[in-house]
């Protein structure tokens, strides 16, 4: 294992540690929006203070900082994706590097300054923020907005890869489909995808505790990824 990756290893656990902590991450039984079963729920919701919300953008900045993503300005998402799009703007400055930063409103604002966007002209290489990507409909519907105003989508970073197959619904029907939605956004959409950690970091972080509770989580992981992981 090289340095990098041994670095990667250790933040994105480290990440999980801080989920846990935060009450963001947690076990038990919950059912996702897909439907399926899952024995884990990721809320970022919950990074709800200030120093949650400043410790979370630092995550992302180190991770971003090493992936080597080149990008001229971040849009964040309503409604997720603007405190984080705003937090992560503000830790990257603190590194030195001051980007743009925009977000959309979810209703047309006709007066004002009107428009559906709020911030920095979107241009150049744009990077999008988020928590999750499930399906990629939410990145998707950044990219027109992205892309009606002459910019273009360049790459997305996600506080977590779930690592599991997408969904599609056809005809009333929602099934499984053969990738993930990181996949999909990196082969069909084009994008550069940078995750702070996975669901490969999520188990190696629980087979490193030798509790009976631990274990337990790390079967029901297990069991969940044999079933729906890609």
């Amino acid at each position: 294992m090289n340095t990098s990756t041994q670095d990667h290893d250790t933040s994105a656990q480290s990440f999980v540690a801080f989920a846990l902590e935060s009450g963001v991450l947690k076990f038990g039984e919950f059912v996702t929006k897909a439907g399926r079963l899952t024995p884990y729920f990721f809320n970022a919701g919950l990074f709800d203070d200030g120093q949650k919300l400043s410790q979370l953008a630092s995550f992302y900045a180190h991770a971003l900082l090493k992936s080597g993503i080149e990008f001229d300005m971040i849009f964040g998402p309503a409604y997720k994706g603007i405190p984080l799009g705003a937090t992560l703007a503000m830790e990257l400055a603190r590194h030195g590097k001051n980007v743009p930063f925009a977000y959309n409103r979810k209703e047309l604002k006709d007066h004002g300054e009107g428009g559906t966007t709020v911030g920095a002209p979107l241009k150049g290489r744009v990077l999008i923020v988020d928590d999750v990507m499930s399906a990629g409909t939410a990145v998707r519907q950044s990219i027109e907005i992205i892309e009606s105003h002459g910019a273009i989508a360049q790459a997305v970073v996600i506080a977590l890869d779930r690592q599991e197959k997408a969904t599609e619904v056809v005809e009333g029907v929602t099934r499984d489909v053969p990738y993930s939605a990181v996949q999909y956004a990196r082969q069909t959409l084009g994008l550069k995808v940078c995750a702070v950690a996975t669901l490969d970091d999520l188990v190696a972080y629980l087979e490193q505790s030798n509790s009976a509770e631990t274990q337990e989580q790390l079967q029901s992981v297990q069991a969940y990824r044999d079933r729906y992981g890609v």
